[in-house]
């Protein structure tokens, strides 16, 4: 299967860092702590924290509501939660993607129940045409039409995580 490139590497790590050049504005001279979305964030997650200045605490939950296919299931599963407590903490969460937008707004509404001091959203891509539910993101690199992308950490049924770049996936 060819992989057509939608986003290329360069500009991924491009915007990767005026990102964290904009966070570590809005963090000066605080603590942050970092919450990867597994498994689709952790490529971006990884080379954003390398250019973020403020301290930070790395942390991981894994939700999901696709499973194996292209379309979402409609229902929210915490696969892992974080180990830390985030009471009177700065929370950024990392996504991949806000897609239908039911899995962030389900993760945001559980993690302000934990009383952060805030909590704040970073999004690697994000999907308009197809928002159910909408969420704040706070920090977004790119929006796309509605396109089912791999690479760059995202997958279909587990492939393609490994592509440096963001590509469309074509079921041909």
């Amino acid at each position: 299967m060819a992989v057509d490139v939608f986003v290329s590497e360069e500009k991924i790590q491009k915007r990767v860092v005026e990102l964290a050049e904009q966070i570590n504005r809005d963090y000066a001279g605080k603590e942050l702590m970092i919450v990867g979305i597994l498994n689709g964030a952790f490529m971006f997650c990884a080379d954003l924290i390398r250019h973020i200045k403020v301290p930070v605490q790395l942390e991981f939950m894994s939700a999901s509501s696709y499973g194996d296919g292209t379309e979402s299931s409609g229902n929210v599963k915490i696969n892992m939660d974080v180990k830390k407590e985030m009471t009177g903490k700065h929370v950024l969460l990392i996504e991949d993607i806000v897609d239908t937008g039911l899995t962030l707004s389900s993760l945001m509404h559980l993690l302000e129940k934990r009383n952060p001091a805030s909590l704040k959203l970073c999004s690697l891509l994000y999907k308009p045409a197809r928002i159910k539910h909408q969420v704040k993101i706070d920090y977004l690199a790119f929006e796309i039409e509605d396109h089912f992308v791999i690479g760059y950490g995202l997958d279909y049924a587990g492939a393609y995580r490994e592509l440096p770049y963001i590509g469309i996936y074509k079921n041909d």
